[in-house]
Protein backbone atom coordinates (compact mmCIF):
# COMPACT_ATOMS: atom_id res chain seq x y z
CA UNK A 1 0.00 0.00 0.00
CA UNK A 2 2.91 2.26 0.62
CA UNK A 3 3.96 1.79 -2.78
CA UNK A 4 0.97 2.46 -4.08
CA UNK A 5 0.02 6.02 -2.20
CA UNK A 6 3.85 6.93 -3.31
CA UNK A 7 3.34 6.05 -6.82
CA UNK A 8 -0.13 8.13 -7.05
CA UNK A 9 1.49 10.87 -4.68
CA UNK A 10 3.79 11.16 -7.51
CA UNK A 11 1.16 11.35 -9.88
CA UNK A 12 -0.97 13.92 -8.38
CA UNK A 13 2.64 16.06 -8.28
CA UNK A 14 3.81 15.73 -11.72
CA UNK A 15 0.23 17.22 -13.15
CA UNK A 16 0.46 19.54 -10.83
CA UNK A 17 3.39 20.65 -11.17
CA UNK A 18 3.90 22.55 -13.94
CA UNK A 19 0.36 24.16 -13.46
CA UNK A 20 1.75 25.32 -9.83
CA UNK A 21 4.62 27.19 -11.47
CA UNK A 22 3.06 29.03 -14.19
CA UNK A 23 0.49 30.33 -11.15
CA UNK A 24 3.22 31.24 -8.96
CA UNK A 25 5.15 33.25 -12.10
CA UNK A 26 1.85 35.47 -12.80
CA UNK A 27 1.32 35.58 -8.88
CA UNK A 28 4.24 37.05 -8.32
CA UNK A 29 4.08 39.23 -11.45
CA UNK A 30 0.74 40.68 -10.01
CA UNK A 31 2.11 40.97 -6.50
CA UNK A 32 5.12 43.15 -7.53
CA UNK A 33 3.29 45.48 -10.90
CA UNK A 34 -0.03 45.71 -9.47
CA UNK A 35 -0.31 48.71 -6.55
CA UNK A 36 -2.57 47.97 -4.05
CA UNK A 37 -3.23 51.39 -3.99
CA UNK A 38 -4.40 51.35 -7.33
CA UNK A 39 -7.10 48.21 -6.53
CA UNK A 40 -8.10 50.72 -3.27
CA UNK A 41 -8.90 53.57 -5.49
CA UNK A 42 -11.69 52.22 -7.39
CA UNK A 43 -13.25 50.53 -4.29
CA UNK A 44 -15.11 53.12 -2.81
CA UNK A 45 -18.44 54.76 -3.59
CA UNK A 46 -21.96 53.79 -4.19
CA UNK A 47 -23.66 51.21 -6.82
CA UNK A 48 -22.48 48.00 -8.52
CA UNK A 49 -19.63 49.37 -9.82
CA UNK A 50 -17.27 49.15 -6.97
CA UNK A 51 -18.92 45.48 -5.90
CA UNK A 52 -17.85 44.24 -9.40
CA UNK A 53 -13.89 45.90 -9.32
CA UNK A 54 -13.91 44.07 -5.90
CA UNK A 55 -14.64 41.09 -7.22
CA UNK A 56 -12.55 41.09 -10.20
CA UNK A 57 -9.15 42.12 -8.43
CA UNK A 58 -10.37 38.94 -5.76
CA UNK A 59 -10.22 36.99 -8.41
CA UNK A 60 -6.97 37.67 -9.64
CA UNK A 61 -4.82 38.69 -6.22
CA UNK A 62 -2.55 35.97 -4.94
CA UNK A 63 -3.79 36.71 -1.54
CA UNK A 64 -5.17 33.81 0.80
CA UNK A 65 -8.52 33.50 3.08
CA UNK A 66 -6.42 34.96 5.98
CA UNK A 67 -4.44 37.17 3.91
CA UNK A 68 -7.45 39.00 2.47
CA UNK A 69 -9.00 40.09 5.91
CA UNK A 70 -6.59 43.03 6.56
CA UNK A 71 -6.71 44.42 2.91
CA UNK A 72 -10.48 44.10 3.49
CA UNK A 73 -10.87 45.74 6.52
CA UNK A 74 -8.52 48.65 5.06
CA UNK A 75 -10.65 49.41 2.58
CA UNK A 76 -13.40 49.52 4.72
CA UNK A 77 -11.99 52.13 7.02
CA UNK A 78 -10.96 54.14 3.91
CA UNK A 79 -14.17 54.69 2.69
CA UNK A 80 -15.83 51.39 0.88
CA UNK A 81 -19.08 50.10 1.51
CA UNK A 82 -19.35 46.62 3.43
CA UNK A 83 -21.14 45.53 0.06
CA UNK A 84 -17.56 45.41 -1.89
CA UNK A 85 -15.38 44.66 1.43
CA UNK A 86 -17.52 41.05 1.34
CA UNK A 87 -17.67 40.82 -2.56
CA UNK A 88 -13.59 41.14 -1.79
CA UNK A 89 -13.63 38.79 0.95
CA UNK A 90 -15.18 36.13 -1.16
CA UNK A 91 -13.65 36.28 -4.34
CA UNK A 92 -9.91 36.98 -3.41
CA UNK A 93 -9.99 33.54 -1.54
CA UNK A 94 -11.86 31.38 -3.39
CA UNK A 95 -9.73 31.04 -6.77
CA UNK A 96 -6.75 32.43 -7.93
CA UNK A 97 -4.55 32.00 -11.13
CA UNK A 98 -3.00 29.08 -9.74
CA UNK A 99 -6.02 27.49 -8.87
CA UNK A 100 -7.06 27.92 -11.90
CA UNK A 101 -4.74 26.28 -13.65
CA UNK A 102 -4.37 23.46 -11.12
CA UNK A 103 -8.31 22.83 -11.67
CA UNK A 104 -7.81 22.92 -15.56
CA UNK A 105 -4.71 20.18 -15.30
CA UNK A 106 -6.47 17.89 -12.73
CA UNK A 107 -10.29 18.22 -13.08
CA UNK A 108 -10.64 19.17 -16.68
CA UNK A 109 -11.87 22.61 -18.68
CA UNK A 110 -15.57 22.13 -17.92
CA UNK A 111 -14.65 22.51 -13.69
CA UNK A 112 -12.30 25.42 -14.53
CA UNK A 113 -14.79 27.53 -16.61
CA UNK A 114 -17.65 27.05 -13.95
CA UNK A 115 -15.65 27.64 -10.72
CA UNK A 116 -14.74 30.91 -12.03
CA UNK A 117 -17.62 32.19 -13.56
CA UNK A 118 -19.29 30.06 -10.39
CA UNK A 119 -16.82 32.76 -8.05
CA UNK A 120 -17.43 36.10 -9.98
CA UNK A 121 -21.43 35.94 -9.55
CA UNK A 122 -21.14 34.79 -5.45
CA UNK A 123 -18.33 37.84 -5.16
CA UNK A 124 -21.25 40.20 -6.97
CA UNK A 125 -24.42 38.58 -4.67
CA UNK A 126 -22.38 38.83 -1.88
CA UNK A 127 -21.86 42.43 -2.04
CA UNK A 128 -25.24 43.38 -3.53
CA UNK A 129 -26.71 41.81 -0.30
CA UNK A 130 -23.90 43.60 1.84
CA UNK A 131 -25.07 46.73 0.08
CA UNK A 132 -28.80 46.14 1.55
CA UNK A 133 -27.75 45.44 5.00
CA UNK A 134 -28.44 48.58 7.65
CA UNK A 135 -25.35 48.51 9.06
CA UNK A 136 -24.03 50.20 12.06
CA UNK A 137 -20.50 50.58 12.39
CA UNK A 138 -18.42 49.66 15.71
CA UNK A 139 -17.62 52.51 17.70
CA UNK A 140 -13.73 52.26 16.69
CA UNK A 141 -15.09 53.51 13.46
CA UNK A 142 -17.02 55.86 14.10
CA UNK A 143 -15.16 57.97 17.29
CA UNK A 144 -13.32 60.45 16.37
CA UNK A 145 -10.45 60.30 19.14
CA UNK A 146 -10.37 56.71 17.97
CA UNK A 147 -6.70 56.23 16.97
CA UNK A 148 -7.29 53.10 14.42
CA UNK A 149 -6.65 55.45 11.56
CA UNK A 150 -3.15 56.24 13.11
CA UNK A 151 -2.63 52.15 13.48
CA UNK A 152 -2.34 51.73 9.58
CA UNK A 153 0.48 52.59 7.09
CA UNK A 154 1.24 51.48 3.55
CA UNK A 155 4.14 48.98 3.02
CA UNK A 156 6.82 51.05 1.13
CA UNK A 157 7.30 47.56 -1.42
CA UNK A 158 3.89 46.73 -1.96
CA UNK A 159 2.13 49.45 -1.36
CA UNK A 160 -0.43 47.25 1.11
CA UNK A 161 -2.19 48.57 4.47
CA UNK A 162 -0.59 47.05 7.21
CA UNK A 163 -1.11 47.57 10.67
CA UNK A 164 1.70 49.31 12.95
CA UNK A 165 1.05 46.87 15.74
CA UNK A 166 0.92 43.61 14.08
CA UNK A 167 2.86 44.41 10.93
CA UNK A 168 6.62 43.25 10.77
CA UNK A 169 9.10 46.66 10.94
CA UNK A 170 12.37 47.94 10.23
CA UNK A 171 13.81 51.32 10.88
CA UNK A 172 16.17 53.58 8.90
CA UNK A 173 17.39 57.17 9.33
CA UNK A 174 15.30 56.81 13.05
CA UNK A 175 11.84 56.18 11.22
CA UNK A 176 10.44 53.03 10.97
CA UNK A 177 8.74 51.36 8.38
CA UNK A 178 6.24 48.65 8.18
CA UNK A 179 5.58 45.55 5.63
CA UNK A 180 2.85 42.94 4.82
CA UNK A 181 5.83 40.32 4.98
CA UNK A 182 9.67 39.22 5.68
CA UNK A 183 10.03 38.78 1.94
CA UNK A 184 8.89 42.47 1.62
CA UNK A 185 10.96 43.84 4.78
CA UNK A 186 13.99 42.25 3.17
CA UNK A 187 14.08 44.05 -0.26
CA UNK A 188 13.88 47.09 2.26
CA UNK A 189 16.86 46.17 4.24
CA UNK A 190 18.57 45.93 0.87
CA UNK A 191 18.84 49.14 0.27
CA UNK A 192 16.90 51.42 3.15
CA UNK A 193 18.13 54.67 1.72
CA UNK A 194 15.89 54.72 -1.68
CA UNK A 195 12.83 54.77 0.93
CA UNK A 196 13.20 57.94 2.47
CA UNK A 197 10.59 58.85 -0.05
CA UNK A 198 7.94 55.68 -0.89
CA UNK A 199 6.17 57.32 -3.69
CA UNK A 200 9.62 57.70 -4.87
CA UNK A 201 11.35 54.90 -4.94
CA UNK A 202 8.31 52.95 -5.84
CA UNK A 203 8.21 55.19 -9.14
CA UNK A 204 11.99 54.50 -9.25
CA UNK A 205 12.65 51.09 -8.79
CA UNK A 206 14.63 49.49 -11.28
CA UNK A 207 13.15 46.88 -13.44
CA UNK A 208 16.14 44.15 -12.34
CA UNK A 209 15.00 44.73 -9.00
CA UNK A 210 11.18 44.16 -9.52
CA UNK A 211 12.12 41.37 -11.43
CA UNK A 212 14.04 40.17 -8.11
CA UNK A 213 11.75 41.01 -6.06
CA UNK A 214 9.06 38.90 -8.23
CA UNK A 215 11.86 35.83 -7.97
CA UNK A 216 11.80 36.27 -3.99
CA UNK A 217 8.04 36.55 -3.68
CA UNK A 218 7.29 33.36 -6.22
CA UNK A 219 10.24 31.08 -4.20
CA UNK A 220 9.83 32.39 -0.33
CA UNK A 221 6.65 34.01 0.04
CA UNK A 222 4.32 32.06 -1.79
CA UNK A 223 5.89 28.15 -0.91
CA UNK A 224 5.71 29.66 2.70
CA UNK A 225 2.39 30.99 2.40
CA UNK A 226 0.77 27.75 0.30
CA UNK A 227 3.42 25.43 -0.21
CA UNK A 228 2.74 23.28 3.07
CA UNK A 229 -1.40 23.69 2.37
CA UNK A 230 -0.91 22.44 -1.13
CA UNK A 231 1.36 19.67 0.06
CA UNK A 232 -0.97 18.18 2.57
CA UNK A 233 -3.94 18.36 0.03
CA UNK A 234 -1.80 16.09 -2.27
CA UNK A 235 -0.99 14.08 0.45
CA UNK A 236 -4.91 13.80 1.75
CA UNK A 237 -5.72 13.02 -1.89
CA UNK A 238 -3.23 10.40 -2.20
CA UNK A 239 -4.58 8.53 0.73
CA UNK A 240 -8.07 8.67 -0.17
CA UNK A 241 -7.31 7.32 -3.54
CA UNK A 242 -5.26 4.80 -1.80
CA UNK A 243 -7.06 3.73 1.04
CA UNK A 244 -9.92 1.17 0.39
CA UNK A 245 -12.07 1.74 3.04
CA UNK A 246 -12.07 5.79 2.25
CA UNK A 247 -13.10 4.77 -0.95
CA UNK A 248 -16.31 2.40 -0.55
CA UNK A 249 -17.06 5.24 2.16
CA UNK A 250 -17.05 7.50 -0.22
CA UNK A 251 -18.70 5.40 -3.07
CA UNK A 252 -21.37 4.73 -1.08
CA UNK A 253 -22.40 7.75 0.97
CA UNK A 254 -21.41 10.90 -0.71
CA UNK A 255 -22.47 9.81 -4.48
CA UNK A 256 -25.55 11.41 -3.65
CA UNK A 257 -27.75 14.21 -1.66
CA UNK A 258 -25.35 13.83 1.80
CA UNK A 259 -22.07 14.29 -0.23
CA UNK A 260 -23.35 18.26 -0.84
CA UNK A 261 -24.03 18.07 3.08
CA UNK A 262 -20.85 16.86 3.44
CA UNK A 263 -18.84 19.14 1.41
CA UNK A 264 -20.73 22.07 2.79
CA UNK A 265 -19.88 21.07 6.34
CA UNK A 266 -16.42 20.16 5.77
CA UNK A 267 -15.96 23.02 3.63
CA UNK A 268 -17.37 25.75 6.22
CA UNK A 269 -15.32 24.07 9.03
CA UNK A 270 -12.22 23.13 7.99
CA UNK A 271 -10.39 25.93 5.90
CA UNK A 272 -8.41 24.42 2.37
CA UNK A 273 -6.83 26.71 0.12
CA UNK A 274 -8.29 26.91 -3.59
CA UNK A 275 -5.37 25.16 -4.90
CA UNK A 276 -4.52 22.65 -2.32
CA UNK A 277 -8.91 21.76 -2.50
CA UNK A 278 -8.09 20.88 -6.25
CA UNK A 279 -6.39 17.49 -5.69
CA UNK A 280 -8.90 16.75 -2.67
CA UNK A 281 -12.25 17.23 -4.86
CA UNK A 282 -10.40 15.31 -7.63
CA UNK A 283 -9.85 12.15 -5.57
CA UNK A 284 -13.37 12.52 -3.58
CA UNK A 285 -14.77 12.42 -6.63
CA UNK A 286 -12.45 9.61 -8.56
CA UNK A 287 -13.55 7.28 -5.12
CA UNK A 288 -17.41 8.16 -6.52
CA UNK A 289 -18.61 11.20 -4.99
CA UNK A 290 -21.20 13.51 -6.75
CA UNK A 291 -19.29 15.83 -8.90
CA UNK A 292 -21.79 18.83 -7.59
CA UNK A 293 -20.46 17.70 -4.17
CA UNK A 294 -16.79 18.28 -5.65
CA UNK A 295 -18.08 21.79 -6.88
CA UNK A 296 -19.49 22.59 -3.74
CA UNK A 297 -16.26 21.50 -1.60
CA UNK A 298 -14.66 24.13 -4.10
CA UNK A 299 -16.35 26.53 -3.13
CA UNK A 300 -17.13 26.80 0.55
CA UNK A 301 -13.80 25.50 1.46
CA UNK A 302 -11.36 28.27 0.19
CA UNK A 303 -13.48 31.42 1.35
CA UNK A 304 -14.21 30.53 5.60
CA UNK A 305 -11.91 30.24 8.14
CA UNK A 306 -12.22 30.14 11.73
CA UNK A 307 -9.94 33.79 11.39
CA UNK A 308 -12.43 35.05 9.05
CA UNK A 309 -15.46 34.13 11.05
CA UNK A 310 -14.35 35.97 14.15
CA UNK A 311 -13.01 38.99 12.69
CA UNK A 312 -16.35 39.47 10.68
CA UNK A 313 -17.86 39.08 13.71
CA UNK A 314 -15.96 41.38 15.77
CA UNK A 315 -15.48 44.02 13.04
CA UNK A 316 -19.10 44.27 11.71
CA UNK A 317 -21.58 42.49 13.79
CA UNK A 318 -23.36 39.10 14.17
CA UNK A 319 -26.06 40.02 11.38
CA UNK A 320 -23.40 40.40 8.61
CA UNK A 321 -21.52 37.32 9.70
CA UNK A 322 -24.92 35.23 9.19
CA UNK A 323 -25.92 36.94 6.32
CA UNK A 324 -22.01 36.14 4.73
CA UNK A 325 -22.29 32.17 5.64
CA UNK A 326 -25.68 31.84 4.83
CA UNK A 327 -24.85 33.48 0.92
CA UNK A 328 -22.06 31.24 0.99
CA UNK A 329 -24.24 28.01 1.98
CA UNK A 330 -26.93 28.75 -0.33
CA UNK A 331 -25.06 29.91 -3.08
CA UNK A 332 -22.49 26.83 -3.37
CA UNK A 333 -24.86 24.24 -2.98
CA UNK A 334 -26.90 26.13 -5.53
CA UNK A 335 -24.15 26.27 -8.10
CA UNK A 336 -23.12 22.78 -7.30
CA UNK A 337 -26.77 21.11 -8.26
CA UNK A 338 -26.61 23.27 -11.11
CA UNK A 339 -23.03 21.88 -12.20
CA UNK A 340 -24.50 18.08 -11.84
CA UNK A 341 -27.12 18.92 -13.84
CA UNK A 342 -24.93 20.48 -16.93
Amino acid sequence: MIIEFFTIFKGYLVKVLPFLIVGFVLSGLIHEFVPAKLVERHLGGKGIKPIIYSTLAGTLLPVCCIGSLPIALSLHQKGARLGPVLAFLVATPATSITALLVCYGLLGLKFTVFIFFAVILLGLLMGVMGNLIKFSPPKDFTNPTCCQEKELTIDPICETSVDMNKGLKAECQGEYYYFCSAHCRAVFEENPKKYGDTKEYTNTKGIKERLRSVFKYIFTDMVKKIGPEIFLGLVLAALVSTIAPVGEFVADYFSGGLGYLFSLVFGLAMYICSTASVPLVHAFISQGMNVGAGMVLLIAGPVTSWGTILVLRKSFGDKTLILYLTIISILALSFGYIFYLI
